[in-house]
């Protein structure tokens, strides 16, 4: 016999459910049908969904400089209290996509009154040139943006370049005489209780802030020392390059008798820049090659670069010793634990070498990044642990080095932005995607004010610092509205501002 189906009632127009006995159904079974009209359009009618519009870079850059142009527009209120750390919270948004910040890069301003500091001399009442320019540790996280600037009479003046207005007077600053000849690089200690500077008098001196008192002298070197770096976390440890091409390690911890009694470095690497292979030998009377920077990391490694190439090295400690395996056997040099396996100066229409001006640490979206200014006007990008090159360089039609070795660079807190000197003024750039596949490089920001060579640059939370040769130290800080009214008015504000030129196209 056949099966009998149970017979179904015709399908209400409500839900798909048959209403036999009302009663006992859910409410919420009883829910009528939408009418087609509140239905979707592309569901009601044959037209076919609205498709996503594939953006190519071009449109991509131009949707990217919209956004920043609304963003920009909903923060001018957060400009003019603080510019710096709310702006960094609201990049955080857009973590993921790539923000192009050269809106922000030529908002930079300088105010010709409460901006400008002056290096004068302690023996006359003239001004000294700057050297070199280092915020404190603490000034890069938001605190009293202390500024240390050492000048070629051997001083350094320590500025507080906190933001005032045009009519106050300039905060007191604290001077300091550790050298009688020019100081070639200062710099802080991580907890910013010392000052580290090296000369041309072939020293090293330790100066307490606070009280300008000086507290070491070292004495190692045979020539002028170039370049100082402290231990990231340690006080205690610090290294220097000087022109004689040898790195030396000091430790302040080594017992001494006086303050005037000179102190020997712990460790010491000849001829760090010169030829690997053994066979080439330097002469007797012939120059060595200088070490221009170091970088001091947190493994006791350090990485230096040379004036001779633009060949970076490792010098890892934990195996570079008097009878350690990396000193070959019959040789008095030590062999880096890593170097470049390119020189990227010469990959750009120039066979001959050129060799490394600075070096600057990336961190935050730049972090793993070493960006070296080379004497070829390019900053060359480094893997900071291989040390290879990347195949992005910046430059800019003003960045040139002429050969000078006191020109610096320097990355943002943020991690976004690189200032490098060069030329008559100073330039910024966007370092954010440097090491993204594919990345180019953006063009690059000019901050013309200054009269002579612009060398000395350093960052802190929400300003720049730049020295030239016209004896002053400028500060720089982003602000939107008088940015704008520069432009609208150049004749009327040239006389209370200064502002960054256009980016070369």
């Amino acid at each position: 016999m056949p099966l009998s189906l149970p017979r179904v009632s015709t399908l209400n127009n409500s839900t798909n459910l048959p209403r036999e006995n009302p009663q006992e159904s859910n409410l919420w079974l009883q829910l009528s049908t939408p009418s087609t009209c509140q239905k979707r359009r592309w569901c009601a009618t044959d037209e076919s969904p609205p498709k996503r519009v594939k953006l190519s870079l071009k449109d991509e850059y131009a949707a990217s400089s919209e956004c920043e142009e609304r963003f920009m527009e909903t923060s001018r209120m957060r400009f003019r209290t603080r510019v710096y750390s709310p702006l960094n919270q609201d990049i955080n948004l857009f973590r993921g996509f790539t923000v192009y910040t050269l809106p922000i890069l030529e908002s930079f301003v300088s105010s010709c009154q409460s901006d400008l500091f002056r290096c004068d001399a302690l023996e006359h009442q003239f001004l000294t040139p700057p050297y070199a320019c280092s915020y404190s540790n603490a000034a890069k996280r938001g605190s009293t943006p202390f500024l240390a600037v050492s000048t070629e009479e051997g001083s350094v003046h320590i500025f507080n370049t906190v933001k005032r207005k045009e009519w106050d007077t300039e905060p007191s600053r604290t001077t300091l005489q550790p050298h009688n000849n020019g100081v070639f690089d200062v710099k802080w200690s991580p907890s910013d209780s010392l000052l580290a500077t090296c000369s041309g008098d072939k020293s090293v001196r330790i100066s307490c802030p606070n009280t300008s008192r000086l507290l070491h002298t070292f004495e190692g070197h045979t020539s002028s020392v170039k370049r100082v770096s402290w231990h990231p976390l340690n006080d205690s440890l610090l290294s220097t390059g000087g022109r004689d091409g040898t790195i030396c390690v000091w430790d302040l911890r080594v017992p001494q008798c006086t303050t005037s009694s000179s102190q020997g470095p712990v460790f010491i690497i000849p001829d760090a820049h010169e030829p690997l292979n053994s066979k080439a030998r330097r002469a007797k009377h012939q120059t060595p090659k200088t070490v221009t920077n170091l970088v001091f990391t947190e493994d006791m490694s350090l990485i230096s670069s040379g004036s001779s190439d633009g060949v970076l090295r490792c010098w890892d400690f934990r195996f570079l010793s008097e009878s350690g395996i990396r000193k070959p056997a019959k040789s008095k040099r030590f062999i880096p634990s890593l170097y470049s396996d390119t020189d990227p100066t010469t990959l750009y229409g120039s066979r001959r070498t050129r060799g490394i001006l600075s070096l600057a640490v990336g961190t935050g979206p730049s972090s793993g990044l070493l960006f070296a200014l080379g004497a070829d006007s390019r900053i060359h990008t480094y893997s900071a642990s291989s040390l290879t090159p990347y195949p992005i360089n910046f430059t800019h039609p003003n960045l040139r080095v002429n050969g000078s070795f006191y020109l610096s660079s320097a990355v943002s807190p943020c991690g976004r932005w690189l200032a490098s000197g060069g030329g008559e003024s100073a330039i910024l750039f966007d370092v954010a995607a440097a090491a993204k596949p594919y990345a180019t490089a953006l063009p690059g920001v000019e901050l013309k004010a200054q009269l002579g060579e612009v060398y000395a640059v350093d960052w802190a939370d929400g300003m720049l610092a730049s020295g030239a040769d016209d004896r002053t130290v400028r500060v720089w800080r982003p602000d939107v509205d008088v940015y704008r009214d520069c432009l609208a008015d150049p004749e009327a504000s040239k006389w209370k501002w200064c502002w960054a030129s256009r980016s070369a196209k």
